[in-house]
């Protein structure tokens, strides 16, 4: 099958990339490099075709046909306030995506929604309830969302699937910077020997989800024959706290917390997916629990430190975890 993955050198379209080109796939990547990095592509063989999705012009004719699309691309910082760009990067280039499909013959796109439309809302949060989003980054993500269902209802013959991301967490993360997961950040901290900071008192919760069960869950979407939205996570709430005693926990370090003030007023205290839609409507579970998820993602940043006492690298040896850890599937 002839796959084009969209935002292929970001965080999770190059651990898709490249999980599809090892099971055989012709696999096509569309990235502007605007936050992707070639370093998430080491190892990949397929065609990297370098533009913005936004500007049809420059990647259609280069791309070709293609017999289904995951649609990675877009802006993930949720602080970005810019609001024409992102509705331009996130929904106008969603629909150049649509359209390429529909003119190119494909017969399935899957594409990147967010649990950010679900903004304050209750917990856990289910497909069904009315989205809240509380950022300009949560509301091109809502529509995207009413845009892929008008497409679908005009194309009945493709299938159009999109995922609900919760807190996604793993290998290639590095180059989102502030916009990769706590996990990746308060890591860095600690691998630092600085104490890691969160906003108080630590009790906010999240369902992170580790990026190997995310590209799963694309990969049920591949196969199954039913459309629509669903949500991507564990079912399972993690409290910041609960990260730091992980990671310390895999590092071997102990390091007191710095707790300061929360200055953002769109801050989603709790996110908490219900999973039962996945697992019906795609036959997804998530496998990796966050002890296991931790584990597994920074076996390659583990220092020199004991439970009692505080790791202190080198600024080379750092970057070197840091980088393992990024490259390590």
């Amino acid at each position: 099958m002839r796959i084009l993955v969209t935002g292929g050198a970001g965080f999770i379209g190059s651990n898709l990339a490249i999980e599809l080109e090892s099971k055989g796939h012709d696999v096509v990547v569309l990235d502007d490099f605007s936050t992707g990095h070639f370093e998430n592509l080491r190892g990949f063989a397929g065609d990297m075709v370098a533009a913005d999705a936004v500007k049809t012009q420059d990647w259609v004719y280069r791309v070709g046909p293609v017999d289904s699309i995951f649609h990675q691309a877009a802006i993930t910082d949720t602080t970005v306030t810019d609001q024409k760009r992102m509705m331009e990067v996130n929904v106008e280039a969603f629909r150049n995506v649509l359209h390429f499909a529909a003119e190119s013959g494909a017969k399935r796109v899957v594409y990147a929604s967010s649990a950010g439309v679900y903004g304050a809302g209750r917990t856990p949060m289910k497909e069904s309830q009315a989205p809240e989003p509380l950022n300009v980054y949560a509301f091109s993500k809502r529509v995207m969302e009413r845009v892929a269902s008008d497409f679908q209802r005009e194309n009945p013959s493709m299938k159009v699937v999109g995922l609900r991301y919760f807190n996604v967490y793993g290998p290639r993360e590095t180059f989102k910077k502030a916009a990769a997961s706590m996990i990746w950040q308060l890591s860095g901290q600690i691998i630092s020997g600085k104490r890691p900071r969160i906003f108080k008192w630590g009790e906010q919760f999240r369902d992170f989800i580790y990026v190997k069960d995310v590209v799963a869950a694309n990969l049920r979407a591949l196969e199954t024959e039913n459309g629509g939205v669903y949500n991507v996570c564990t079912g399972k709430p993690t409290t910041f706290n609960k990260i730091i005693e992980c990671i310390h926990q895999v590092l071997g370090t102990k390091l007191e917390t710095e707790f300061f003030e929360n200055p953002y007023n769109f801050y989603q205290n709790e996110t908490l997916g219900d999973p039962s839609g996945a697992f019906t409507g795609l036959g997804f579970t998530a496998k990796f629990g966050i002890e296991d998820g931790i584990r597994d993602y920074l076996s390659g940043f583990k220092g020199t430190g004991t439970q009692d006492r505080t790791v202190t690298l080198r600024p080379d040896q750092v970057r070197e975890a840091v980088k393992s850890a990024t490259k390590s599937t």
